[in-house]
Order: structure tokens, then C-alpha cells, then sequence
């Protein structure tokens, strides 16, 4: 236990560190952790047999963070992911070890988790970065507390069994309703005066419960491939894949509902 609140404060202490320090900063860490996280992921589908072309991994996540330093905007993006995805076939192409299915699984990793951490970068020079990460982080991380406490106490009905057996219905929405407490919080902060309580409220709920959906997915991919954590880098925690799965979906989610929320006046 000792182990992992040291591991926890340390990790705390570089992440905000490194997004609130510059925007440069901010794009970096996200591109550094996504980069770990393709590592991770093209290790352990070699457990299967597999060889990734983790390189090209590797080359969209520094291309995709150096458009987003310059704001080259949203068609550049989505060219340099088609790009990705042409290179991962080539690769099986050319490449008698990667092959079909290294092809496959090489586009699949740049979808998840390369494509959603392209997202974050692209979230991490928005005009409500801020908004987005505080309100997906708070709510992700009370989510999380208060749906093993559900669970432990409350758990009777199965949620997901086949994919991740422990977790139950009354843990899942006790976590997504203790959210709106951090939405709540984060409302009365004197920060973001230009948020409602309803749009916190609602951004709070619905990114903390796709937050669970992406903790179920990435146990999806760990069933799929036959391990418990995707590394051992953080110590009492696993890999890094294992400590960004809720937030890739979280923060995604909160951005969305506040642009769409400040589009509508609301």
C-alpha cells in the first residue's frame, strides 16, 4: 500500500507539472504518455504471437504532437492518421514478421490508445483545456472511489462478468452519481465563472460513466490478450495504459459536452 500512494503522488506530481507548466509542456506529456502506452500495448500482443509495426505507432503520435504545437487544424489531423493506417499495411506488406495480423493490431493500437491521445493533445490547446481535464479528472477520480465502495457494499448484480467479473451495476452507478459531486465542486471553485451548474452537473455525470466504459475496454483488450496489468512501470498500479484507460474516454467526453454546451449558450 505504501508502494502505490508513493507511485500515486509521484505520477500526481509529474502530471501536473507537466500540463500546467506551458502548452508546450502539456502536448509533450500527453504525447510521452501515449508513446508508453503503444509500447505497452504492441509488448503485450506479442504474448499472442503478434508483431506490431510499433514505429509507426510511435511516428503518428510525434507527428500528430507537432501539428497540434503549430495548430495546423483538423484536416492535417485526420491526414496524418489515414497516413498511420496506410503505413501499418504497408508494413504487413513488407514485413515478413509483422505480416496480416501485426497489420491489424498495428491499426488498432493507433486507434486505441494512439488516436484518443491525439485527442488529448488537440483538448490540451483548446481554449477550455482547463474546464475539460478538471472536470474529467475530479469526477473520474471520485467515480473510481465511490464505485469500489458500491460495489464492496451494495454489488450483487454482475456488470460486464465476461469481461471484467468484479465490477457490478451497483458500484457502476454509485460511482456515476457520486460524480456530480465533483461537479458540484468545481462549479462553486471561483475559476470558471462562465460555467452553470447544470452544464457541470451533466459534464461531471457523463464523463466520469464513459470513463467507466473505458476502464471496461481496456479490460476488454487484457481478457483478449491473456494479461492482468499491460507493464509494471508504475509500481502497485501497472503500466501506464493501465492508469490513462478511464481519462482517455473521460476527458474526450467532457470536452464535447462543454463545447456543446458554449455553442448553446447554456
Amino acid at each position: 500500500m505504501k508502494q502505490r500512494v508513493l507511485s500515486a503522488v509521484v505520477l500526481l506530481a509529474i502530471t501536473l507539472t507537466s500540463v500546467l507548466a506551458s502548452e508546450v509542456s502539456r502536448v509533450l506529456f500527453f504525447a510521452a504518455a501515449g508513446i508508453l502506452c503503444c509500447y505497452e500495448y504492441s509488448r503485450a500482443v506479442e504474448k499472442l504471437g503478434v508483431y506490431c509495426a510499433a514505429w509507426v505507432m510511435y511516428t503518428y503520435i510525434a507527428a500528430q504532437a507537432v501539428l497540434t504545437l503549430f495548430h495546423l487544424g483538423h484536416l492535417y489531423y485526420i491526414a496524418c492518421m489515414g497516413l498511420g493506417v496506410y503505413l501499418a499495411m504497408f508494413s504487413g506488406i513488407l514485413h515478413k514478421k509483422v505480416q496480416g495480423k501485426g497489420a491489424i493490431y498495428t491499426v488498432a493500437g493507433l486507434a486505441y490508445p494512439g488516436f484518443l491521445f491525439g485527442l488529448l493533445m488537440m483538448i490540451g490547446v483548446g481554449e477550455i483545456w482547463q474546464q475539460a481535464l478538471l472536470l474529467a479528472t475530479a469526477s473520474t477520480l471520485v467515480c473510481d472511489s465511490f464505485a469500489l465502495f458500491g460495489g464492496t457494499r451494495f454489488g450483487k448484480h454482475k456488470l460486464a462478468p465476461l469481461v471484467s467479473p468484479h465490477k457490478t451495476v451497483e458500484g457502476a452507478v454509485c460511482g456515476a452519481i457520486s460524480s456530480l459531486a465533483a461537479g458540484a465542486i468545481v462549479y462553486f471553485l471561483p475559476i470558471f465563472p462562465e460555467l452553470s451548474l447544470p452544464v457541470c452537473l451533466l459534464t461531471a455525470f457523463l464523463a466520469s460513466s464513459m470513463g467507466q466504459i473505458g476502464d471496461l475496454a481496456e479490460s476488454l483488450v487484457k481478457r483478449m490478450i491473456g494479461i492482468k496489468d499491460f507493464s509494471n512501470l508504475i509500481p502497485g498500479h501497472g503500466g501506464m495504459f493501465d492508469r490513462a484507460d478511464s481519462l482517455l474516454f473521460s476527458i474526450p467526453t467532457a470536452s464535447i459536452c462543454l463545447h456543446v454546451a458554449l455553442r448553446l449558450g447554456l
